[in-house]
């Protein structure tokens, strides 16, 4: 099954686990590998990491009647989160990775949030 996503990628299945590219289905099929052979442990995927939580203000309320009602919470910006399409350990270290084709501007930020936030270097495949 092939249908086309952002940047011309060409989603693919394997295992029944659908990827966004050739390129990341091909990285777990060896990551899956090393982790069978012992190389790496605990291989996840689609890893999420809070960078910046949801930002709200207090926000006052009134009833139909115009009547005040307790202040509530109000969202003004929605988090900000970035997704590692690979998180393992390798002899003790956690690596983050990310297959990579493009590099937005908005993942070169998430990049730099993330060594920032979490001290962790992105490894780009």
């Amino acid at each position: 099954m092939a249908n086309y996503h952002k940047y011309n990628n060409k989603k693919v299945i394997v295992n029944g686990i659908k990827f966004d590219s050739q390129k990341e289905a091909k990285r777990y099929q060896e990551l899956s590998m090393f982790e069978k052979a012992g190389v790496i442990s605990g291989l996840q995927m689609q890893v999420k990491f809070l960078l910046i939580p949801t930002q709200y203000e207090i926000a006052e309320r009134y009833g139909k009647k115009g009547q005040k009602l307790p202040s509530g919470k109000k969202c003004v910006e929605k988090e900000c989160s970035y997704y590692a399409d690979f998180v393992y350990k390798r002899g003790g270290e956690t690596i983050v990775e990310d297959t990579k084709g493009f590099k937005t501007p908005e993942y070169i930020i998430k990049r730099k949030l993330m060594l920032y936030k979490y001290g962790i270097k992105i490894k780009e495949v």
